[in-house]
């Protein structure tokens, strides 16, 4: 899945940061850290006023390595790519597939970045970014990871489109626990994007995302649906799957019972309950006539007509 998403879903999906931003935060982070180094800095020059020159060495060197070094790797950790001077500028690093970073990630950028930021003034990583089509320094390619921009217009996002209607609800019962978000990623990808792709090109990508999806919920796509619009379908499970879920969790509170069906009486002239709540919530069973022929017969479920042939599915037809 890293061949694909690196070689398509990213070049496709995310907008590389270039080096006016990137320069514009990395002096906003320098100006933090060097600040916070000059203020930790001279309180401990006064805390250690009494020891010998050694022991005050030893700990400028450690003051130096822990504020310099380990404070951007620990905030772009714990951010997830995020610096100060990144979230001011609308920037984020991620991996090349997309995803978030992890410790290693932001350890090697950090490692790197001693040697071509703080020690070269910035040099290399400038001329680095330059030469690099999607504006990486050389601790972003030992690293796997890429600084993206996320403020993007909204007039420019694409929205995945919608499955044929013919295959909406069709994977209700689809496990999808065992996808994950890295292969999500590549197929939402895949589907803003793959009108720009040449038919084949995106016919042969489409199959190799269903085969992945496939192999990951163990349930092929139906025969004869083409692989886009089974990709398209699955995806619009999960998300009116999302959907349901943000509704029961933005609407807390006790369950109540649904209100029974009410049947009316001719002779007393009111509607009284098909069934009634005991005092410890059971519902008794209505002990009242039942319905008529005709009532059993508008209560009937209509038989199902006959299935219809299925339709093409429109924007997600095979290459002729």
């Amino acid at each position: 899945m890293s061949g694909v998403v690196t070689g398509d879903a990213v070049v496709l999906g995310l907008r590389p940061a270039r080096l006016p931003s990137r320069a514009l935060a990395l002096a906003i982070d320098l100006a933090v850290v060097w600040t916070a180094y000059l203020l930790i800095s001279l309180g401990l020059a006064i805390a250690t006023a009494s020891l010998d020159e050694a022991a005050v060495m030893a700990v400028s060197i450690a003051t130096s390595v822990l504020v310099l070094v380990g404070a951007p790797i620990a905030v772009e950790t714990l951010s997830h790519g995020r610096s100060l001077g990144k979230l001011a500028c609308g920037l984020r690093v991620v991996r090349d597939d997309g995803g978030p970073i992890r410790l290693r990630h932001a350890l090697v950028r950090g490692a790197m970045g001693v040697v071509e930021i703080l020690l070269t003034f910035g040099v290399i990583a400038c001329i680095a970014s330059l030469v690099s089509a999607r504006g990486r320094r050389i601790g972003d390619v030992f690293a796997g990871t890429l600084v993206v921009r996320e403020r993007v217009p909204a007039a420019r996002a694409a929205a995945v489109p919608p499955p044929p209607p013919w295959l909406v609800g069709r994977f209700a019962e689809l496990d999808l626990s065992g996808v994950p978000d890295d292969l999500w990623l590549a197929i939402r990808q895949y589907l803003t994007r793959m009108h720009q792709l040449d038919a084949e090109v995106s016919w042969s990508l489409a199959g190799r995302l269903a085969g992945d999806l496939a192999a990951r919920t163990g349930a092929p796509a139906p025969e004869g649906v083409p692989a886009a619009a089974y990709l398209a379908a699955v995806v619009n499970e999960r998300q009116a799957r999302d959907a349901r879920r943000a509704v029961a969790a933005a609407s807390p509170g006790p369950a109540y019972a649904v209100p029974h069906a009410r049947s009316v009486d001719p002779a007393a002239g009111h509607a009284k309950p098909v069934g009634h709540a005991d005092p410890v919530g059971r519902t008794a069973p209505y002990s009242g006539p039942g319905p008529t022929a005709g009532q059993r017969q508008d209560l009937e479920p209509a038989s199902p007509p006959d299935a219809a042939p299925v339709p093409p599915a429109t924007g997600f037809a095979p290459p002729a």
